[in-house]
C-alpha cells in the first residue's frame, strides 16, 4: 500500500514538473481555454452537455453569480488569511460595507435622496471599505491568532447589528430600487436586467480576471515577500527589519477593498439590501472556502470559494427517498470539510511551502509514533 501511495505521489509531482517546463505559450493557451470555458458557462446551449453539473432546482446562472461573488470574496480573504497569515472571522463586515454604500447613496428610500448613479458609487463603496479596514486594522493588528479573530469577529456583529436597528439603514425593511450598473443593447433594452443573470456573472467574472491580476502581481513583490515573512515566523521578520505592523495593515485594507467591491457588484445585482445577506455564518463560509481551496493560493481561493457556494446551492430542489437535502445542506458542507482536514489539510490546491510545511509535520509524526 506504501509502494503504491509513494507511485502515486511520484506521478503527480512528476506532471506538475512537467507542466512548469512547457512553454509559456503553452501555459496562455491553456489559460485561455479556461477562461472561455467560463465565459460560456452560463449559456444553456452549452451547460445542457455538462450532465449533472449545472443545478436543477434553481436558476444555474443565479448559482453561477453566486459563485463568482464567492470566488472574489475568497481571493480577498486569501490575501489577509493566506498570504499574511492574519485569522479574520469577521470579513463579511466589509462586504456589508461596499453594499450598505451602494444602497444609501443610490436608492430613493434613502434618507439622503442622493440618488446617484451606480458607476459613481462603485469607487466610493472600495475606498469606503478600505478605510473601514484600515480603521479596524489600526487598533487591533498588534493583537495576534485568536485575540484578532475575536476582534473581527465582534467587527461584524457589529456591522451586522448596526443594520438592524440603525434607523439609518432601515434593518429588514432595507433599500429597494438599488440601480443596476449601466449598458444598453443596440434595441434600447439595459444590458443588467431583472430576468437574466448572465450579464452579471460576466461583469463579476471580468472584475475576477482583474483582481486576480493585480494580486498576483502584489505577492510578488516586495510587499508579498513582507506578508510571507510575517506569515512565517512575525518575530523573526520583525527582527529582520520588516516593519510587520505597516504590511498587517496593507493586507487587511487590500482584503478590505476587494470584498467591498464585491459587495458593490452584489447590490447592483439584487437590487434590494437589507441586514438578512450579512449573516456571520457568511464570514464562516468563506473563511472555510479559503482553507478548503489551498490557503495561500490564489487558485486555490477561487476553487475553494466556487466550490463552497455550489455545494451548499447543489442541493436546493434535491430529494432523497421523500427528504429535502437542501436543508441539509450545511451538514454535508460541514462533512465535506472534515473529510478535507483529514486527508488533505493543506486544501485541494495547496501553497508550495504550506504543501512542504504539512509534508514536514507528516515526517516528524512517523519518526516520533
Amino acid at each position: 500500500m506504501t509502494s503504491v501511495m509513494e507511485k502515486f505521489r511520484a506521478g503527480r509531482h512528476t506532471v506538475g514538473e512537467r507542466w512548469r517546463a512547457m512553454p509559456r505559450w503553452v501555459h496562455w493557451l491553456v489559460v485561455a481555454a479556461v477562461i472561455a470555458f467560463f465565459y460560456a458557462l452560463p449559456n444553456k446551449e452549452f451547460y445542457q452537455w455538462l450532465g449533472p453539473i449545472p443545478t436543477t432546482g434553481s436558476n444555474f446562472g443565479q448559482v453561477l453569480f453566486g459563485m463568482s461573488i464567492y470566488v472574489l470574496l475568497a481571493v480577498g480573504l486569501n490575501i489577509v488569511v493566506g498570504f499574511a497569515g492574519l485569522l479574520d472571522l469577521g470579513y463579511f463586515g466589509f462586504f456589508a460595507v461596499g453594499a450598505y454604500t451602494v444602497a444609501v447613496l443610490t436608492s430613493p428610500s434613502s434618507d439622503l435622496k442622493t440618488v446617484w448613479p451606480w458607476l459613481t458609487v462603485l469607487p466610493v463603496a472600495v475606498a469606503l471599505a478600505m478605510a473601514s479596514g484600515v480603521l479596524l486594522g489600526l487598533p487591533t493588528l498588534r493583537l495576534r491568532g485568536d485575540y484578532l479573530a475575536i476582534v473581527t469577529l465582534g467587527f461584524a456583529e457589529m456591522i451586522r447589528l448596526t443594520a438592524t436597528s440603525a434607523p439609518f439603514l432601515k434593518g429588514q425593511r432595507g433599500f429597494n430600487q438599488v440601480p443596476h450598473p449601466p449598458g444598453k443593447y443596440a434595441d434600447g433594452t439595459p444590458v443588467f436586467g431583472v430576468l437574466d443573470p448572465r450579464p452579471y456573472y460576466w461583469l463579476v467574472l471580468t472584475v475576477i480576471i482583474l483582481v486576480v491580476l493585480g494580486v498576483r502581481n502584489l505577492t510578488r513583490s516586495r510587499v508579498g515577500r513582507a506578508w510571507v515573512a510575517i506569515r512565517e515566523d512575525e518575530d523573526a521578520a520583525q527582527l529582520m527589519g520588516v516593519p510587520t505592523f505597516k504590511f498587517k495593515l496593507w493586507a487587511f485594507a487590500s482584503g478590505a477593498a476587494i470584498g467591498g467591491l464585491a459587495g458593490a457588484l452584489f447590490a447592483g445585482k439584487q437590487n434590494f439590501v437589507n441586514n438578512q445577506s450579512f449573516e456571520l455564518l457568511n464570514s464562516i463560509i468563506i473563511l472555510a472556502a479559503v482553507i478548503l481551496g489551498g490557503s495561500g493560493n490564489i487558485l486555490g481561493a477561487i476553487v475553494g470559494g466556487g466550490l463552497a457556494y455550489y455545494l451548499i446551492e447543489r442541493f436546493r430542489g434535491v430529494e432523497l427517498f421523500g427528504i429535502e437535502l437542501y436543508q441539509y445542506r450545511f451538514a454535508f458542507f460541514g462533512l465535506t470539510l472534515i473529510v478535507m482536514m483529514i486527508y488533505r489539510p493543506q486544501g485541494l490546491i495547496a501553497n508550495r511551502r504550506r504543501a512542504a510545511e504539512f509534508k514536514d509535520r507528516r515526517k516528524e509524526v512517523i519518526v516520533g509514533g
